[in-house]
């Protein structure tokens, strides 16, 4: 007689969340002397302006850009409050 499978336990459904799946997914980048997360934003999750560090100038509501914040800072939650955000392209000329 053959070997019975094991019968597979039904997993619970979670909703794909598409707005995560646009935004783009974090990654962490060494720069310089230290690792940072890179999280892209999507021209619809970009609501308000920022000031850009790299130039100077308004990332715009509704502009796609990055926000970069420390991976490797002791301060935990504290490095996440000081993120900024940074036109794309000043941050990959950066």
């Amino acid at each position: 007689m053959p070997a019975r499978r094991p019968k597979r336990r039904a997993q619970p459904y979670v909703p794909l969340d598409v707005d995560r799946l646009m935004q783009g997914t974090a990654r962490v980048e060494r720069r310089g002397v230290g690792e940072w997360h890179v999280q892209p934003m999507t021209e619809r999750s970009s609501v308000k302006d920022y000031l850009c560090p790299g130039c100077g100038g308004m990332v715009t509501a509704g502009t796609a850009h990055v926000v970069v914040w420390r991976a490797d800072s002791i301060f935990g939650e504290r490095a996440v409050e000081d993120r900024r955000h940074w036109h794309t392209g000043c941050w990959r000329a950066s």
